[in-house]
Order: C-alpha cells, then sequence, then structure tokens
C-alpha cells in the first residue's frame, strides 16, 4: 500500500457511514469507491437507501435465509416471533441486536451502521489507488447526504488530495450555503441531484422545499467547480414535462461548468430493503419509465440545446 500522508491533520471527527462501494463505476468519471454517508434532511418518496436516512445504526431482516431454529426467538421471545416466512420483528420492543445478529446461523439478521474515523477511512481507500490511478477514478462520498458531516467530508477530502485521489461529493445541496461553501473548496467534482424544479412538487417528493437547493446550485457554478447534474425521474412524482423543461432550462442557465447531465429512470432495486427493515414502501410496484415518457424527455433536451444521458 502506498504511503500514507496525513500532513499534520490531527483531532479527526469520527463519520457516520453505513458501507462502502469498490469498483463503482456510476458516481463519477474512472474506477471509485463510494463512501455512503448515514443521514438525510430529506424524505424522497423513492429512497433507494432508507437505512441512510436516519443517521442511526439500522438492524436489517433477511426473511429468506431464516430456517424456523428458534435461535433469535428463545433469548428475544418479548420482540420476536414465529411467522410463516420467517420471523416476525415487533421492533417498538427493546433488545439486544447484537446477540440476535450474532446467534443466528444463517446471517438472517444484520447491523449496518459504523463510526469511522478520516485517516482510517482513507487507509481503507488507498487500498485501490492504482484502480483509480489508472482509470482516472477515485472516491466519491454519496448517502443519505454526505454534507450533514461537513467537518468529517472536509478531513477525508484533504487527507486523498494529500494522496492524490480525486474526490467527488454526491449531494442534494438542501444545506446552509455557509456549510456547503466549506466542503465544496475541498472537492474536485460535484454530483448534484435536482428532484424538481417547481417548489411544491418538490416539497411533495421529499417533505422540503427546494429554494436552497437550487441557490446553493447556482452558487456552485459561480466558484467554477466541475458539476455532473443528475435528474431522477419517477412517474407520478416528478415526472411532469413541463417541470421537466425548466429544470433543463435552469442548468443551461448554470454555465459551462455543468460537464454532464444524467437522467436516472426510476428503480424498484431498494423495495426490497424496506421490507428488511420493517418499513413501508410508498412507490407503487408496477412504476416505470415508458419510453414514451423518456422520448418526450429526449425531445425537450434537444429543444434546449442540452445533452442528457440516459442509463439503460
Amino acid at each position: 500500500m502506498p504511503e500514507r500522508k496525513t500532513n499534520g491533520i490531527k483531532n479527526m471527527k469520527k463519520g457516520f457511514i453505513s458501507n462502502l462501494q469498490f469498483y463503482s463505476t456510476k458516481d463519477g468519471p474512472g474506477i471509485r469507491t463510494t463512501v455512503f454517508c448515514s443521514g438525510c434532511n430529506l424524505k424522497c418518496a423513492w429512497c433507494a437507501n432508507p437505512e441512510l436516512i436516519s443517521g442511526k445504526r439500522n438492524f436489517f431482516h433477511y426473511k429468506q435465509r431464516c430456517i424456523h431454529c428458534g435461535s433469535c426467538v428463545n433469548i428475544a421471545s418479548h420482540a420476536i416471533t414465529f411467522a410463516n416466512q420467517g420471523c416476525l420483528i415487533d421492533r417498538s420492543q427493546s433488545f439486544d441486536w447484537n446477540e440476535v445478529a450474532d446467534i443466528c446461523p444463517k446471517d438472517a439478521y444484520e447491523i449496518k451502521g459504523t463510526f469511522i474515523d478520516p485517516q482510517t477511512l482513507t487507509d481503507k481507500l488507498l487500498r485501490d489507488k492504482d484502480f483509480y490511478d489508472e482509470s482516472m477514478g477515485g472516491v466519491t462520498f454519496s448517502g443519505g447526504e454526505p454534507a450533514l458531516q461537513p467537518d468529517f467530508i472536509i478531513e477525508c477530502a484533504k487527507l486523498l488530495h494529500q494522496n492524490n485521489i480525486h474526490v467527488a461529493l454526491d449531494t442534494a445541496g438542501c444545506i446552509e450555503w455557509s456549510t456547503l461553501k466549506n466542503i465544496i473548496e475541498e472537492i474536485d467534482l460535484v454530483l448534484f441531484d435536482i428532484k424538481a424544479f417547481d417548489s411544491v412538487i418538490h416539497k411533495e417528493c421529499t417533505q422540503r422545499d427546494n429554494k436552497l437547493i437550487l441557490n446553493n446550485i447556482k452558487n456552485i457554478s459561480n466558484m467554477k467547480k466541475d458539476i455532473w447534474i443528475r435528474l431522477v425521474i419517477v412517474p407520478g412524482w416528478n415526472d411532469d414535462l413541463t417541470d421537466i423543461r425548466k429544470r433543463l432550462q435552469f442548468i443551461r442557465s448554470l454555465g459551462s461548468f455543468v460537464k454532464r447531465v444524467d437522467v436516472l429512470k426510476y428503480h424498484n432495486l431498494g423495495a426490497s430493503k424496506y421490507e428488511q427493515l420493517g418499513q413501508n414502501y410508498s412507490i407503487h410496484p408496477n412504476t416505470i419509465c415508458s419510453k414514451r415518457l423518456l422520448s418526450s424527455i429526449k425531445k425537450i433536451a434537444k429543444e434546449e440545446k442540452i445533452e442528457i444521458y440516459i442509463e439503460n
């Protein structure tokens, strides 16, 4: 592993993360490691990572792994009972998550969420430095909302830069500018999600207004930072074509530092997580971006003279 450089950074503030995704190719250029930070101040109806919203540890239950051995019931019978498919958990009851997870012979329980300091995380990330260098990749901080942990992100970015690693931030931008600005100064690339232009639509989708968000992306473009913009399209929520046109017009107004615009089609890959966490998922299971909708978006983008990329 390359010799690490710390440049005298001390008193490092720990961050709270869920997991690392290695060899990622969708969160910025090249081969990257994506750091999923816990905690988010938006509540997107379609969120694919519900375990990252609360900013707390999460207790996953994989029913399909259960063999009805009764080990978990024996130690937490007040909270866990037998059911037709796996075991049923009463999450209103208090019990020792670690004890239950450890005793299960089939790993039907998992706890996600851990504190980590910037140097320890950097050491892990440096293991793939050769891949970053060869592919012009790097590290992306995502979430959740990583900007809710500004000191941690800033210290990590400094350490990574001292080792010549490209750093990206994937943010929804719902953070006070005084805080976000300090983070952006240490970042090479900003991946910015625009979920809606109309404030009413945005609030229906996320339970938050978007005035701060739109102002922040304007400020980022004025800092002359490279920006990739992502437009998640969820039928029935934010697929209004007039609003999509307004989003694209707004993007055009940001100028040349917007290097890429991705249209991300809704997928239900995160739906199973809600069941594993004992939560309800609000998106209809048959929700899909139709070819007609995507064709309309392409037409609008062409009319607005904006090149877009739509994932397959």
